[in-house]
């Protein structure tokens, strides 16, 4: 696999042929920025692992929802893991095929609901028995016929952060596994529902195989009792969440985790079923940077503070999950400043805004640093928090830097806000 597009050539970071030093100066900072090589190098690898079974990958959109890399995705064979009417217009605008995209998600709305049976999804993952009832009403009034598939919750400990867990029975996610079998047959019985799968995401950032071997052996068990009962199951959708390396993590390959995974499933009879993997974090995490510049050194009696122009607005993930993110200087001085331990602190008026706590660096105002790990839940996180405009988002390519969003100005933040009449 692609190891990491960002590397130092004469002593500036690049990401693969740009300095990004030069993406700073054409688009100013803070800046998002992509590298599309990362992008196919990841979608890649779970492609080939894939090959020889009737397995596919949905990139699940919440992780970064930029035209641009749902274009890329598209363009390699992807299909689409949504939540919302937003995501489903957003795959349809790059041209995606509606029969590609599985519609995920606790709240869908009635609208969201009619839009996407309107497109054509290939299926919803239905997380309640209310709303199996609303989807066949909805359903019902059009006289269509929606195609299902339940999402079980089998209470399985993915081992990662409580906030980003979803496959316990304390979550809010799925249907219970000891309630599935029943809701199942409550499906069955409604003539406007087509039931043709079955659905299990434990949650994100996993760095373990083990809780989805656990997870699915409860969901093949699962299975073979539904198909028992006359219902029959067309695809397996696994969910997403396999983790990344932020730190010190330590993941597997995705080679390898899609191989353990689908070898287990032929061990256990299902290797020719369909199956879905719902990747999001994983293929996009590692392809971006937020780009970062010191604006103050600001030295205290405990704590030494940089200050830069990017904050909890533009990256959440530090301030809502202690999360870390490397941060590295985009240029090595030749005669660099005495290195100190500095908390790395955004502009927001909250104590909660930090990107990083007790880094060692050298560093000069003016100076560029580089959040690693941006490509996930960055911008898609991110914003208007004490009026500030959005950050830009580059995508790059070789030695070409494209302009995939345009940096918001603060009027288009207030420009559809009204003052009371006099």
């Amino acid at each position: 696999m692609f190891d990491t597009p960002f590397q130092y050539i004469n002593d500036t970071l690049h990401v693969e042929d740009v300095p990004l030093t030069t993406l700073a100066e054409q688009f100013g900072t803070p800046l998002y920025v992509y590298s599309r090589a990362a992008l196919t190098s990841a979608y890649q690898a779970y492609a080939h692992a894939c090959a020889g079974y009737q397995a596919k990958i949905y990139y699940a959109v919440k992780a970064n929802s930029n035209l641009a890399v749902l274009d890329v995705f598209a363009r390699l064979g992807a299909g689409f893991d949504i939540v919302s009417g937003g995501e489903l217009a957003r795959v349809l605008k790059i041209g995606a095929r509606a029969d590609k995209i599985v519609f995920s998600g606790v709240g869908k709305s009635a609208a969201e609901m009619q839009a996407a049976l309107n497109a054509g999804v290939k299926c919803f993952n239905i997380e309640s028995l209310a709303e199996l009832h609303r989807l066949h009403d909805i359903a019902a009034h059009a006289n269509q016929t929606a195609r299902v598939s339940l999402r079980v919750n089998p209470d399985v400990d993915a081992k990662t952060h409580p906030y980003i867990s979803t496959g316990l029975k304390s979550n809010k996610f799925g249907i219970a596994f000891d309630e599935a079998r029943a809701a199942y047959r409550t499906a069955a019985a409604m003539k406007h529902l087509e039931i043709v799968g079955i659905d299990c995401h434990i949650g994100s950032q996993i760095t373990e195989i083990a809780p989805y071997l656990d997870a699915l052996d409860k969901i093949l068990e699962l299975i073979e009792a539904l198909e028992a009962d006359g219902i029959q199951i067309s695809h397996l959708d696994m969910g997403g969440g396999l983790g990344i390396r932020y730190d010190a993590e330590t993941p597997p390959a995705i080679s390898t985790f899609v191989h353990t995974l689908l070898t287990h499933l032929a061990e256990r009879g299902h290797g020719s079923r369909e199956i879905l993997f719902e990747p999001g974090r994983s293929l996009v995490g590692n392809a971006g940077i937020l780009l970062t510049k010191v604006e103050y050194l600001k030295p205290g009696a405990d704590k030494n503070f940089a200050i830069v122009d990017a904050g909890m607005n533009d990256l959440a993930r530090p301030a809502m999950y202690q999360a870390y993110h490397d941060l590295a200087p985009v240029l090595k001085h030749r005669n660099p400043p005495p290195a100190a331990l500095y908390d790395v602190v955004g502009p927001v008026c909250e104590s909660g805004d930090w990107l990083g706590r007790d880094r060692t660096l050298a560093l000069k105002p003016g100076d560029l640093l580089a959040a690693h790990s941006a490509g996930a839940y960055s911008f898609t996180m991110s914003s208007n928090y004490n009026t500030r405009p959005r950050a830009a988002e580059v995508m790059v390519e070789g030695k070409q830097a494209h302009l995939v969003r345009a940096r918001e100005t603060v009027e288009q933040l207030f420009a559809a806000e009204m003052k009371l009449p006099d």
